[in-house]
């Protein structure tokens, strides 16, 4: 999917409006739009990422920057006693629906196991 169609990308130049959770010069986090959980963030990467098959090794920094963020987040959201679960889907049967790589920060309610 080219960046122009991107709903992800869309939203980072504020063409479609959304509830930022927490930004820096690398990514933005925003509230899920269709929440699976009480408390459903979505961190996105600003470059245009496909999907993790498509990060490449130079993205490496990037990659463990979300992961270390997804616990600042869901600490913010007031998830650190409870628990949080984060979910990365890459491709169309792992459910990944929108092209532009995304961290899934979940929680606010037990979650079950395995997922879907």
């Amino acid at each position: 999917m080219s960046e122009d169609n991107c709903i992800f990308c869309r939203i980072l130049a504020g063409e479609i409006p959304s509830t930022k959770v927490y930004e820096d010069r690398l990514v933005y986090a925003f509230r899920d739009a269709n929440p699976q959980a009480p408390t459903h963030v979505l961190l996105v990467p600003k470059e245009h990422i496909e999907s993790l098959n498509d990060a490449a090794q130079g993205d490496e920094a990037l990659l463990g920057h979300m992961l270390r963020l997804a616990p600042k987040i869901a600490n913010q959201e007031g998830l650190a006693d409870s628990g949080f679960r984060t979910v990365i889907n890459t491709g169309g049967d792992a459910g990944q629906t929108v092209w532009h790589l995304h961290v899934h920060v979940l929680g606010g309610r037990p979650m079950t196991w395995p997922p879907g």
